[in-house]
């Protein structure tokens, strides 16, 4: 059942396919020739993977915003549970599938891309699960209409404010004062692990909002 929810999702969206397959390439190259003072391919990823995700995802709520979806999945077999599961599994497919294209772009770009990391991976996944770990229970609680513009802003300012934050850091030489007696290897797994508590607590609050919700 979640299967057949999850699919759903992507065929509310198939309009966009082609342009966010698309953009899941050409994307993170065209960032890493804007980027190039910030080593590594953190920031690329991060980015073209946060507006692939936020927009699919933001087509998928208005269209069931529009037609009152919720409403009308939930007079069918699928529990409210299984609905709001079905959204995570959703963004956890897209990541997936940009992982999977950002190495595409990496192997085929005329531009020196780099393979993705275990770090990097891991630290775009951590930093998703929190952005959407917040913005799912939230427009579950105050619904898609009152929420929209506020992520639409914030995410859409990140590709301006967060190359700065680590540009101006980069030039002071900032460094994180703290020595964790880890491998880096380790901190990898710790990172994705702790993304998926953050997401399954998010889960958590979303299924309890969506089930008191009047529908």
């Amino acid at each position: 059942m979640l299967f057949h929810l999850v699919k759903k999702d992507f065929l509310l969206a198939k309009k966009y396919w082609i342009i966010m397959l698309l953009a899941a390439i050409v994307l993170p190259v065209f960032m890493h020739t804007k980027l190039d003072f910030i080593a590594g391919d953190f920031l690329p990823f991060f980015l073209s993977t946060l507006y692939i995700i936020f927009l699919l995802y933001s087509t998928v709520s208005m269209m069931e915003y529009k037609y009152k979806g919720s409403s009308l999945l939930c007079a069918t077999p699928y529990t409210r549970k299984t609905i709001v599961m079905s959204k995570y599994f959703f963004v956890i497919s897209i990541f997936i599938g940009c992982c999977g294209l950002y190495t595409v772009a990496a192997l085929i770009s005329p531009v020196k891309v780099g393979l993705l990391a275990l770090s990097e991976v891991g630290r775009t996944f951590f930093l998703l699960s929190i952005i959407f770990g917040v913005m799912i229970p939230v427009q579950y609680r105050f619904g898609y209409e009152k929420s929209r513009y506020i992520f639409f802003f914030l995410i859409f300012l990140t590709p301006f404010v967060l190359p700065n934050i680590m540009k101006i850091l980069q030039h002071n030489g900032a460094v994180v004062p703290v020595s964790l007696p880890f491998s880096p290897f380790v901190l990898d797994l710790l990172l994705v692990l702790l993304a998926f508590v953050i997401g399954g607590i998010s889960m958590v609050l979303s299924i309890r909002i969506f089930s008191k919700k009047n529908l």
